[in-house]
């Protein structure tokens, strides 16, 4: 009938709450599968896909070269890659759940440990995914180098960061309007297949072109990725700033929404799904 309240220190709490961060995570991979190297396997064959099917566009309108010196294939994967990322960073952190999810019911549960492994499974995934890629690429069929490794992979984290963020902002307004939200994440992911930028270099587009790509925090990440990946490229046209900016900008505004969603929440808004 009674029971004693034991107090956790500060140390204690932080590590429950990592535990409940990494069984978030487990459940978001296992999302998509029950098993997760099918899960797995699902994401490699993805990116295999897209790779080959950009491969025999170019091959077929004869741009076999790359637009910079280097591995026409890690310039493809360069771009598919980040794409990927970031734009299943936004889709999985956009459709977290929610302060009126059943999940919230189980009591150490909340929506900031929901967004935390929904975006950090994501992240697991494709970078399981291009490691494997990458490896088997350098393995079976062309040696590659990387000129700075970790800068290359500083961008795909800015690319993950970038979509987690946007995905944030997105999460704390889909309770209010979820149609168009919905409507607003398929159509940016959507128009991230060309606004991204990944199969050309930024240095190539003529000025008046710029604009038309600039805002996208994506684009920025790809072509700085390839000052990274390429020995002999260097981005005239984008930075590295805008995307860290834009990333924290929209973290700060999407938490702010969250909080403010989370103390409206009523059971009612998915009473009608």
């Amino acid at each position: 009938m009674f029971s004693a309240v034991q107090s956790k220190s500060l140390l204690t709490g932080f590590f429950i709450f990592l535990n409940l961060i990494f069984e978030a995570t487990v459940r978001q991979v296992r999302s998509t599968h029950n098993n997760a190297i099918i899960g797995l396997l699902n994401s490699i064959l993805t990116s295999v896909v897209m790779i080959m099917a950009f491969y025999l566009m170019f091959t077929i309108m004869g741009l076999r070269g790359a637009p910079l010196r280097g591995d026409m294939m890690l310039f493809m994967m360069t771009g598919i890659f980040l794409f990927l990322t970031h734009t299943k960073a936004v889709g999985a952190v956009a459709g977290a759940d929610g302060p009126t999810s059943p999940m919230m019911l189980h009591g150490p549960m909340n929506t900031i440990i929901a967004i935390c492994g929904a975006a950090l499974g994501s992240l697991y995934i494709q970078l399981l995914t291009l490691i494997l890629v990458l490896a088997a690429y350098h393995t079976l069929f062309n040696p590659i180098t990387i000129h700075n490794p970790m800068g290359g992979l500083g961008m795909f984290l800015l690319a993950w960061l970038s979509g987690c963020a946007i995905g944030m902002l997105l999460l704390a307004i889909k309770p209010w309007a979820p149609g168009v939200i919905a409507l607003v994440t398929t159509i940016y992911r959507r128009a991230n297949m060309i606004a991204s930028g990944k199969m050309f270099a930024a240095n190539t587009l003529p000025n008046t072109m710029i604009a038309m790509f600039s805002w996208n925090p994506l684009f920025h990440t790809i072509d700085q990725s390839r000052t990274f990946v390429f020995l002999n490229y260097s981005s005239d046209v984008t930075n590295i700033a805008y995307p860290v900016y834009l990333s924290l900008a929209f973290i700060m505004l999407g938490l702010m929404g969250e909080f403010f969603t989370r103390k409206h929440a009523s059971a009612s808004w998915g009473a009608g799904k």
